[in-house]
């Protein structure tokens, strides 16, 4: 089953992770140099690279390389994975925009996001039965997972339409629930992620009225490395993108290797190649390290973040002690900053994508 959890969770996971980085290091203190780290992933189809890489042989090629020590290490549990990384029991972790900004950066760790690996090309939708158009949700109870991605997608998608949040009633639904729920006749409008996309578009009577597709690039899957750590071993930061772009260069072939190498990263996602490949036609992958830079430097980023943050605050998930959206203070690529620049704790480092466009790995 190809999925991750991909939300921020409710304020009591905030708070956990709150109390998490109180009690990691200070991100004033350097870190010293040390050659193993350990990355945390969990199953989705952008992230299956990861572990593949490792599986293949890839990871130790540029681990040789760089004479370092990676251990990727797989968690079950998505939030549970970025709650570790948070309390630093990992260097690094794949993780979504969101929850990068809501949970390591808000609670006051010092975070780079590295890698920009894909975006929901349409992974994510707004279903309707008995509608084919988004207007016809005002009104109705919208079945989703609060303060996650799924929100967020049904925030941009009435806002697209000039619609209040205020005109729907979300009701709060787990991933693990919502296939049944939207089963109802009673549920008529739902927001959700693959795999149970997919199953929940067979319901008699539905249609998707708006998806991730509509706001391409917006919905961002990244590998995020603690700063310190990053800065303390840079070598670090050159590896893991060795790693990506070698492994997902293979993956996109369309012969015999490429088909291999996507039906191992199936396996180890549980799934069969044939649903793997389906997942992947919704996940824009940023094979190419130029085109992942471009968007990394794209005006359109900030403007993506902004919308993020907004939404995130609006909902509480800075914590009790945010005062405005500006609270976490984040950084791109030019010196360009978003929210308080004294208190930058989620940055985005486009130097180790920009190695790999260039050759200098």
């Amino acid at each position: 089953m190809l999925n991750r959890i991909r939300t921020a969770g409710s304020i009591a996971l905030m708070t956990a992770a709150l109390l998490a980085t109180s009690c990691s290091p200070s991100a004033d203190k350097p870190d010293a140099p040390k050659t193993e780290f350990n990355i945390g992933w969990s199953i989705y189809a952008g992230w299956m690279p990861w572990p593949y890489a490792q599986q293949a042989g890839i990871v130790k090629k540029w681990e040789d390389k760089y004479h370092i020590k990676l251990n990727f290490v797989q968690v079950n549990d998505y939030v549970e994975s970025v709650n570790q990384y948070t309390a630093g029991k990992l260097d690094g972790v794949t993780v979504a925009n969101m929850d990068a900004l809501t949970i390591p950066a808000a609670g006051g760790k010092d975070t780079s996001a590295i890698i920009v690996g894909d975006y929901s090309n349409g992974n994510d939708g707004i279903l309707l039965k008995g509608a084919d158009s988004l207007a016809a949700i005002k009104g109705r109870q919208v079945y989703l997972v609060e303060l996650s991605v799924s929100h967020y997608l049904l925030a941009r998608g009435l806002e697209s339409i000039k619609m209040p949040l205020t005109d729907v009633k979300t009701v709060n639904t787990s991933d693990a629930d919502i296939v049944g729920a939207y089963a109802s006749p009673a549920v008529t409008a739902a927001v959700a992620w693959n795999p149970q996309l997919t199953t929940m578009k067979g319901t008699p009577g539905t249609k998707e009225v708006f998806s991730s597709a509509d706001i391409p690039g917006e919905i961002l899957d990244l590998m995020v490395v603690d700063t310190n750590t990053l800065k303390a071993n840079p070598n670090l930061g050159k590896a893991l993108a060795g790693i990506w772009y070698e492994t997902v260069a293979l993956m996109q072939k369309q012969d015999a290797d490429g088909k291999a190498a996507r039906a191992a990263m199936a396996k180890l996602a549980g799934s069969t190649p044939e649903a793997f490949d389906g997942q992947l036609k919704t996940t824009f992958l940023y094979a190419d390290p130029k085109a992942a830079v471009a968007a990394t430097e794209s005006p359109a980023l900030i403007t993506t973040m902004t919308r993020v943050r907004d939404f995130s605050y609006s909902k509480g998930l800075f914590g009790q002690g945010a005062k405005s959206a500006d609270a976490v203070g984040m950084a791109f690529p030019g010196g360009k900053t978003l929210g308080d620049a004294n208190h930058v704790t989620l940055r985005f480092d486009d130097s180790f994508m920009q190695m790999a466009a260039d050759g200098k790995l």
